[in-house]
């Protein structure tokens, strides 16, 4: 850790939030943990292979599939039909003590040994189930029934219901049947049907597996049943917590969980606590036919589009953040140095990957450059400072190349680049008018793309008070721990040219027509007596107090100093911002939660006024109350570096762990859930869920969005093709490590 760019935060932090803060800073360690993962083990894409039934994983740890295509057996990651079956579809499986499996199929049962199929002729018709245990193996079919003891099959009779969907063998002497009927048990005394009110909760009885105490939990139609000593003990629906109410798989784990299969992923219930694994994140599809696991604790999951595995390794936040920081290293940065996500134009292949352009690339490649200086003031890394540098030329360059004394443009891409984000686009005089009737602060750009005076690069202007933002908190960070003595000179002086710029403006932001951009406005005619602006007056004027703030402390100009006076006594900024975004219903957005986060820094470390900071404190509490919610470790994070209490620490670190390896944006579907209630809250993301799920269980997402939304994640038809660069998790990641909120491993 550099000691001295530390020591000097400290002193700033504690000189001006120290009255804020109260006790010693927390610390949690960076204990390894089990980080679960998906692999995809698609049989045959689009054919029949790929309609699983049934796994079975032998003594061996192979894996087996029965499907509508026949038996495959998995070997190097690669699915190898099983020779010996007549063609045509398989049912179920099942993996004896002894190692061999048998195979239900179509035209009877099947013994694999030796990775061959051999027919047992004294199955002559189709079997759908199949159990064994103790030396006594039961297969089931819609028009027969068969027992082997001892080696010796034979036929018996069969006076349960033909609509067979489990069997399950509880001793030599007992085994119970679901059926689309009701359960059944056979045992010594005769057989008993259950399909009443007080016996079962459904009487679509799809799945049957027993407990490490020995009950049997009984997958229905609706939900779970819990039958001991043949008694009903509990049952589980969507008021207890169950995902979906389609049960159609049941497996008891090694480590005391039970994973149930349903039409909506699959769920784990554990001591109360329930989890979902679905999309594609996790699943080839939701629609879950069977699970098993290998000795190593895979679970591995039969579905209508193939099998996954979900897998698990002990990591550390460290070993993780070394994961995502190969994946934005290698896919994310593009020339001259901007982060973003990429696109693959097979998803299958991400060894092939297209970069994507975003109207915010200058701000979040400055989310990039705070997590990298973070990175560097914690490990003195050389590479992480170069990379720092790298981002920080690139946020220059998007000043100089518009070729104005101050102007920032939003992005660039190579002159070459045919696709991009919101291209040139012309208005008709009724497009116009269209337009600013339903937004009459709308601007018409027509040019957003200009080649760049070197015809290298196209840039786009019409850049937002969002860029500027996410700008300032960059070069803030930068400045204080990473930028060397000349790379500091450089910093005051793109931010002198900028602020220079908005001052001389009339606090707005001047695109390359003269006019201001179409939301770059912290101006006092517009943000306090311009009705159109009421809604952005308390973040735009948090906004500005920051950059002149930031402005004074990095370049120890005392204009800066004097304007942000300016606004604060002629203007009453100071008071504009004690409830520092709007909260009304309809106009509060998660873009302004972000955008304080950004803004918050430069006015609470750097304020020495006692009248102001307090202020200061009393705006970001409030702001800050509103998110704590959010299980957001970089709101969280911000909010215990500039010195608030109860910051939810461990909930933040939960959340670290729990992200996903997978940057894949696959879209996230939560509104078909029962275990949540759908609310329908006027906001940009209208569709929300009444509880903050875990991440393993949303859409991949930036701090700008809202985690509360019922569908996450990519919403675009070309599933699997955007990847986000892992950025979100780094900033506080490393921001946790350089407060010393997480230790090293």
């Amino acid at each position: 850790m550099n000691t001295k760019r530390n020591a000097l935060m400290i002193i700033v932090l504690l000189g001006a939030v120290g009255t804020f803060a109260a006790g010693p800073r927390p610390v949690l360690p960076d204990d390894p943990f089990p980080q679960e993962y998906h692999e995809a083990y698609p049989i045959q894409p689009g054919g029949p292979g790929d309609d699983v039934r049934a796994i079975a994983v032998d003594k061996t740890n192979r894996v087996w599939a029965a499907t509508q295509g026949g038996v495959y057996g998995l070997s190097q990651k690669a699915w190898k039909p099983v020779d010996g079956f007549s063609p045509g579809p398989a049912y179920a499986l099942y993996g004896d003590e002894s190692g061999i499996v048998w195979a239900g199929a179509w035209d009877g049962l099947y013994r694999i040994e030796n990775g061959r199929a051999v027919h047992v002729p004294e199955v002559t018709d189709t079997v759908s189930a199949v159990h064994g245990k103790d030396g006594i193996l039961i297969a089931l079919g819609p028009d027969g029934a068969w027992e082997c003891v001892d080696a010796r099959w034979q036929g018996i009779p069969r006076r349960w219901s033909g609509n067979i969907r489990d069997v399950l063998v509880e001793n030599r002497a007992t085994f119970w049947i679901a059926t689309g009927m009701g359960l059944y048990r056979q045992d010594p005394t005769g057989l008993r049907l259950y399909c009443r009110d007080e016996e079962l909760y459904s009487s679509e009885v799809n799945a049957l597996a027993f407990d490490s105490s020995g009950r049997l939990w009984v997958g229905e139609l609706g939900g779970i049943d819990i039958i001991e000593n043949g008694v009903r003990i509990d049952t589980l629906t969507a008021e207890d917590g169950l995902p979906y109410y389609d049960v159609r798989a049941l497996a008891y784990a090694p480590g005391g969980r039970m994973w149930i299969g349903t039409g909506l992923g699959a769920a784990r219930y554990q001591d109360g606590n329930w989890s979902l694994r679905h999309s594609r994140r996790w699943l080839l599809s939701d629609e879950v036919r069977d699970i098993t696991f290998d000795s190593e604790g895979t679970a591995w999951i039969t579905t209508a589009a193939g099998v996954s595995a979900i897998k698990n390794q002990k990591m550390t936040l460290q070993d993780k953040a070394e994961h995502y920081l190969d994946i934005c290293l290698k896919r994310h940065v593009r020339e001259p140095g901007f982060v973003e996500k990429c696109f693959f134009p097979n998803p299958a292949d991400q060894s092939v990957f297209v970069p994507r352009d975003d109207d915010n690339d200058g701000s979040y490649t400055s989310f990039y450059l705070v997590m990298e200086c973070f990175r560097y003031a914690v490990t003195n890394d050389p590479q992480a400072k170069a990379n720092a540098d790298q981002a920080f030329a690139a946020l220059e360059l998007l000043q100089t190349i518009t070729g104005t004394a101050g102007f920032v443009a939003r992005t660039i891409i190579p002159a070459d680049w045919t696709e991009m984000a919101d291209p040139n686009q012309t208005y008709t005089p009724q497009e116009r008018v269209e337009s600013r009737v339903r937004n009459p602060r709308f601007k018409p750009v027509e040019q957003r793309w200009r080649l760049s005076s070197d015809k290298q690069w196209l840039w786009k202007g019409d850049t937002s008070s969002d860029e500027i933002t996410g700008h300032m908190f960059g070069y803030l960070f930068y400045y204080d721990l990473a930028a060397d003595d000349a790379h500091k000179a450089r910093v005051r002086n793109l931010v002198s040219r900028i602020m220079d710029y908005i001052i001389e403006g009339g606090y707005v932001l001047r695109d390359i027509d003269g006019q201001p951009t179409r939301w770059g406005v912290w101006s006092p005619e517009k943000l306090n007596h311009d009705p159109d602006w009421r809604v952005e007056a308390p973040i735009n004027s948090f906004e500005i107090l920051s950059y002149l703030k930031a402005a004074y402390h990095i370049t120890g100009n005392t204009r800066y100093q004097g304007e942000y006076m300016n606004l604060i006594e002629k203007h009453g900024y100071a008071d504009n911002v004690r409830r520092p975004k709007n909260y009304e219903r309809a106009q509060r957005t998660h873009i302004d939660d972000e955008l304080l986060m950004f803004a918050a820094p430069a006015l609470l470390l750097y304020e020495d006024d006692p009248r102001l900071l307090s202020i200061y404190k009393e705006a970001f509490t409030w702001a800050y109350r509103t998110v704590e919610n959010d299980q957001n470790p970089f709101f969280n994070f911000m909010y215990g570096f500039l010195g608030g209490e109860n910051f939810h620490l461990e909930e933040s670190i939960q959340f670290l762990r729990d992200q996903p390896l997978d940057l894949v944006q696959w879209r996230v579907d939560n509104s078909t859930r029962e275990d949540v209630r759908l609310i329908r809250f006027p906001m940009l993301e209208p569709l929300q869920l009444d509880r903050m799920l875990p991440p393993s269980e949303r859409g991949i997402m930036r701090w700008d969005k809202n985690p509360w939304e019922a569908v996450s994640g990519d919403f675009s038809d070309e599933q699997g093709r955007l990847e986000s660069s892992g950025v979100f998790w780094l900033m506080p990641y490393w921001m946790g490590r350089y407060l010393g909120y997480i230790s090293a491993p």
